[in-house]
């Protein structure tokens, strides 16, 4: 059974935190359509000497979703989340579980690690912590931390992708599983999420069709590459960040490289840690499922049309059987 904070979303999805695109602009337009949105900690960089911006974001998200609720009483926001990553180069974790906790974020996603000690931070505030996985093994290892949920993170997801099929991944946790579960990987259609649900799936994580959306922090051209691209224009490597992520090939070619023939790198090359500009800041990640995306397009229009092709598609189901 899901936890009450997930049941009463007006379409099952969670929005993936996606590095620089996501911000305060497009988790209030997601809140405000019905489904959790969500943004990467590290997304809000101050100069040195500022105050940190993400205190700064999440009262500008707590206060604009409040308006929201009390001008709308019939449709609340959905609740919003922040993602943490648990990953040694990160020198900002403590500072940032600080904040959190304080403004007692509603739902935590953990990525690059599971740490007891982020889990039980979530907790004292009362929030729920989502894990992100991409092996069965990974994902036992969450839950024995302390994890309330998780994130299967398939084949064909954008950015830090798995490599596994998402029936074997879902099959798998769910022989031992029985709490929220998240499927990621090339989910673009309202089709799509009842298929992840048919799966055993509670909820869908959905996170490139939201970058072609005038609320995302992109770039017009890595917008419009969204629109123009499908999935053979997804390449796949670990060069960018040391662990292996789905990227657009035009990203990849526009700054001098052959999507063909990278070479590979490592994990002790990560580095979340970094001030200044990274040297692959240009190559924009992407899911498989961009295919279904035709234009830039409001991200509460593309909530509508997902939320109207799930009804469909459970309509239709029901009627074949």
């Amino acid at each position: 059974m899901l936890p009450p904070i997930l049941s009463a979303l007006r379409l099952p999805v969670v929005a993936s935190p996606m590095f620089i695109v996501s911000g305060p602009e497009l988790v209030i337009a997601q809140c405000k359509a019905g489904i959790v949105g969500s943004f990467p900690a590290l997304n809000a960089r101050e100069k040195d000497g500022e105050p940190p911006l993400l205190d700064i974001w999440l009262t500008r998200i707590a206060e604009e979703l409040d308006r929201h609720n009390q001008a709308h009483p019939d449709r609340p926001a959905a609740p919003f989340a922040v993602n943490q990553i648990v990953h040694r180069s990160n020198a900002r974790l403590d500072r940032d579980l600080e904040i959190c906790h304080r403004h007692k974020v509603p739902i935590w996603i953990t990525s690059l690690g599971a740490r007891p000690e982020v889990n039980a931070a979530a907790h004292d505030c009362g929030g729920l912590v989502l894990h992100d996985v991409i092996t069965n093994t990974f994902a036992r290892k969450a839950i024995d931390k302390g994890a309330d949920g998780l994130i299967a993170v398939a084949a064909g997801a954008g950015g830090h992708a798995g490599a596994q099929s998402p029936f074997a991944l879902v099959q798998e946790i769910r022989q031992w599983f029985d709490g929220p579960l998240l499927l990621s990987g090339a989910i673009a259609t309202g089709r799509a999420i009842l298929a992840a649900q048919a799966m055993g799936a509670d909820l869908a994580y959905i996170g490139s069709p939201f970058i072609a959306t005038p609320e995302a922090n992109a770039a017009p051209d890595y917008k419009q590459m969204i629109v123009d691209s499908g999935a053979e224009d997804i390449v796949n490597s670990a060069l960018f960040t040391g662990v292996p992520g789905n990227y657009l090939a035009g990203s990849i070619r526009a700054e001098g490289l052959d999507p063909a023939a990278l070479t590979g790198a490592t994990a002790s090359d990560m580095d979340f840690g970094a001030k200044g500009p990274r040297p692959w800041s240009r190559i924009w990640g992407a899911g498989q499922g961009i295919g279904a995306v035709h234009a830039v397009t409001p991200a509460a229009t593309l909530i509508d049309r997902l939320a109207g092709e799930y009804a469909q598609a459970r309509s239709a189901l029901c009627a074949a059987t």
